[in-house]
């Protein structure tokens, strides 16, 4: 069965420039997206809120989630292009490409089913008093590379529902599939209810700054989200910052640890460990440690890493050369500082930016690669004595977005879970999340929620409406 190949998205040229978009699976540019000026966006802001005036209107709710499910439908036939352009852009193996794919039309249709609704205030003073929504405004939405349209659609999804407008900033370094959603989605949506921008900076500082943007929603890390979080002040927009993790995995001493493996390693290794959610640390009693690290090495050496185009490739690389170096570096000051890789160790000998599995025993407790967010395929594993041990441990950290408990006895657990300072906590699983559950971190992991009624109330503001009770 011969590879599948990604078709090139429509691009709109302008004579303004561009920049190339690399394949991390060879390093080298394959296509190329619009580089667009930051002077560029009062047009564009403009023209979001002037299709916000009709957008958000009551008399629209039913079109607006009529719009949602055609918007739906259309990704999802929109698949078999933008699966393998995804792949392309990002790295990820093409199912997980399809499986984003898939889920980018699952929230559009899960929004489409929400719509704020009135109510009304129960004082006992003698007037009627009730509640209405309403919409912000335009909207800026910035995307990292790692989930280029799944996290596109968890802003734009619930703020378009909302009634608001949409104006969608992508990573510079997965424009592609992006702009192909925007193309598809363009087909079933209002003329500038969604529009992308793609460049690079100033371009997402100038958008998070406009003082046409009514809400600014990011994703990415912590120093970028101050900067974000600084922009949208200067107009007091509001903003919904999520801003990574470093989530810890406690195994207790009475774990299977065969039977739980498969679902820790992957929770660590999904996407090429390149999720804000993934499990980062692992901490294992020392009865069991040994044997943890064993069985999580097997499994890296087990894994199939290569292009994500490849069938069969299980992890491809990762997205980008900075990146790359920051793993890099994590995993060699590591090594030098005494850690042992009882798997992997370092990048691998091929082109592109492919770092292999690695699992890394004896590190010290005060390596960057356990205090810090490596957002790559490298997984440090920690021994602890007691679980007040482990439990501080995995809460000694400025992130604060998800963790887990992993055992056999299942109140034990949750009671130990009870314990961690995060937004999320999974016991015997991680990472795995509902549409309709909020997501949301604790500390410097990030501020507002995302998901499920509390995403759509994100984008509305109350409007309260006093009237005297009929006479």
């Amino acid at each position: 069965m011969p590879t599948p190949q990604p078709r090139r998205p429509h691009q709109t040229r302008s004579g303004r420039g561009s920049f190339a978009v690399l394949d991390p699976a060879t390093g080298e540019p394959f296509d190329e997206a619009p580089d667009q000026r930051p002077e560029e966006l009062d047009a564009i802001v403009d023209r979001a809120h002037t299709a916000w005036l009709h957008w958000r209107a009551d008399t629209n709710a039913d079109a607006r989630a009529a719009a949602l499910l055609a918007a739906a439908d259309a990704v999802e036939q929109a698949g078999p292009d933008l699966a393998p352009l995804l792949t392309r852009e990002q790295g990820k193996p093409l199912p997980e490409s399809y499986a984003e794919v898939a889920r980018t039309a699952a929230r559009l249709r899960y929004f489409a089913t929400l719509a704020p609704q009135t109510q009304p205030i129960q004082d006992g003073r003698a007037v009627r008093s009730e509640i209405r929504w309403r919409p912000l405004g335009p909207v800026a939405a910035i995307v990292p590379w790692n989930f280029p349209l799944q996290l596109a659609s968890a802003k734009f999804a619930p703020a378009l529902a909302a009634g608001n407008t949409v104006v969608l900033k992508p990573s510079p370094f997965t424009p592609l599939a992006t702009r192909m959603l925007g193309s598809v989605l363009a087909a079933v949506l209002p003329e500038d209810v969604l529009t992308i921008v793609t460049g690079r900076e100033p371009l997402g500082e100038r958008l998070a700054s406009h003082p046409g943007i009514r809400h600014v929603t990011f994703t990415g890390s912590v120093p970028t989200g101050r900067a974000v979080a600084r922009g949208a002040a200067s107009s007091l927009a509001r903003v919904t910052l999520e801003l990574g993790g470093n989530d810890a995995a406690i195994l207790l001493d009475d774990v299977d640890v065969e039977q739980i493996a498969d679902r820790l390693f992957w929770a660590a290794f999904r996407n090429c460990g390149q999720i804000c959610m993934a499990v980062k640390r692992v901490y294992a009693p020392v009865r069991l440690y040994s044997e943890v690290v064993e069985a999580l090495a097997q499994r890296a050496n087990q894994t199939v890493v290569g292009p994500g185009l490849e069938a069969g490739s299980q992890l491809g690389p990762v997205n980008n050369a900075p990146q790359l170096a920051r793993i890099e570096r994590y995993a060699a000051g590591a090594l030098a500082a005494g850690a042992r890789a009882a798997a992997g160790g370092g990048r691998l000998d091929r082109p592109g930016y492919f770092f292999a599995p690695t699992i890394l025993a004896d590190v010290p407790a005060q390596s960057p690669v356990v205090t810090q967010e490596q957002f790559g395929p490298v997984l440090p594993v920690l021994p602890y004595q007691s679980v007040e041990q482990a439990v501080e441990a995995a809460n000694d950290t400025g992130f604060g977005l998800g963790g887990s408990v992993w055992g056999t006895d299942l109140d034990r657990a949750e009671q130990v879970a009870g314990r961690l300072e995060c937004g999320t906590v999974w016991i015997n699983h991680h990472g795995e999340l509902s549409l309709a559950q909020p997501f949301a971190g604790a500390k410097e992991s990030g501020v507002g929620v995302a998901g499920g009624p509390w995403g759509l109330s994100g984008n509305l503001r109350p409007f309260v409406v006093h009237r005297p009770l009929e006479a």
